[in-house]
């Protein structure tokens, strides 16, 4: 059973959609913009991050910027789904700074990897040097997105205003 959803009032999740578009927004701007005083916006802002709803703020490189031109989603299938083989490929593949997101899966594939380097070459290289390093892994497969038609760190909130 999906776990539900937590309790926010109306100014809080304002206040949760404001930030996710300006985590720099000054604290007088957000109180503003959501219709609060400064005093009572800081404690909801500190008590969304108190209960982990804001887990961090970050700042959001443009990849294209940055000379990463090439976004590859990496579909892995592992030779036996073991908790031991699924937790080695886990932590193998935690800390590769290319991996931006790695889930495991249902249906084909037990991993999907999205993996963000400067080009083919690079991505050759993870591959060769460390993906088909990993014990276990049995099948790679890649596909190279040719355009970003979307992108957002932004959640939904809607289903929280009922």
């Amino acid at each position: 059973m999906p776990a539900r959803p937590v309790d926010l009032d109306p100014a809080s999740i304002r206040i949760l959609e404001h930030l996710q578009q300006d985590s720099e927004v000054g604290i007088g701007d957000l109180a503003e913009a959501v219709g609060l005083s400064t005093s009572p916006c800081w404690r909801r802002v500190a008590d969304l991050k108190a209960r982990g709803i804001i887990r961090r703020c970050v700042a959001v490189a443009d990849p294209q910027a940055l000379g990463l031109h090439v976004n590859v989603f990496v579909h892995v299938s592992l030779e036996k789904q073991t908790q031991a083989a699924l937790q080695a490929f886990s932590d193998a593949i935690r800390h590769r700074p290319e991996v931006m997101e790695c889930y495991l899966m249902s249906g084909e594939a037990d991993y999907m990897l999205r993996v963000v380097v400067e080009d083919l070459a690079e991505y050759q290289r993870l591959i060769v040097d460390h993906l088909t390093r990993i014990p276990g892994v049995a099948k790679i497969r890649s596909s190279f997105a040719l355009d970003q038609v979307k992108y957002t760190t932004a959640l939904p909130l809607d289903h929280l205003k009922g």
